[in-house]
């Protein structure tokens, strides 16, 4: 059996210049980073919208936030935190897509980073995982450049049942 999830995020851009940009886990140099409670990085929390919605559970901010007031901001915590609920439910990351909207940075030189990151955490190759990006044509507010938007969809096969 499987199962599928899709999560959205978004982020403008913060005025706050010591904000670091992060995307899938990868510290992206020279580009501004967003606005958010933790270290905002889209990527990851759409993917976590995803892996809890393919499990029918809320939304991730229900416990990203409190972790976030304990001091918790970094979003692969967030990931490996829907990653044990999938777990929990029975089931298995199969693969996920990730689609990012963004004027700028450019994000095609960090795709590979972020495969790389993102399959550590969720236990799959980085062949398991797609990244696309698209400057949004100046259409969207995110391809006007004021800020990042994420769709991210993830497959979830059932694990095999324990020997008995």
């Amino acid at each position: 059996m499987f199962r599928v999830g899709f999560g959205q995020d978004s982020h403008r851009f913060s005025t706050d210049s010591s904000r670091k940009l992060v995307l899938g886990g990868v510290l992206i140099p020279g580009a501004p980073g967003l606005d958010g409670n933790s270290d905002a990085d889209v990527v990851l929390h759409a993917l976590c919208r995803a892996l809890e919605q393919a499990v029918g559970r809320q939304d991730f901010s229900r416990y990203a936030d409190e972790m976030s007031r304990n001091g918790i901001n970094d979003s692969r915590e967030y990931v490996k935190v829907a990653r044990t609920h999938v777990e929990q439910a029975g089931y298995r990351v199969n693969n996920v897509g990730l689609s990012i909207e963004a004027l700028k940075p450019k994000v095609d030189p960090f795709c590979d980073a972020i495969k790389t990151v993102i399959a550590g955490i969720l236990g799959i190759p980085p062949s398991a995982i797609g990244v696309n990006a698209s400057s949004g044509e100046h259409m969207t507010p995110f391809g006007k450049g004021e800020g990042i938007q994420v769709f991210a969809i993830v497959s979830i096969i059932a694990k095999p049942a324990a020997p008995q």
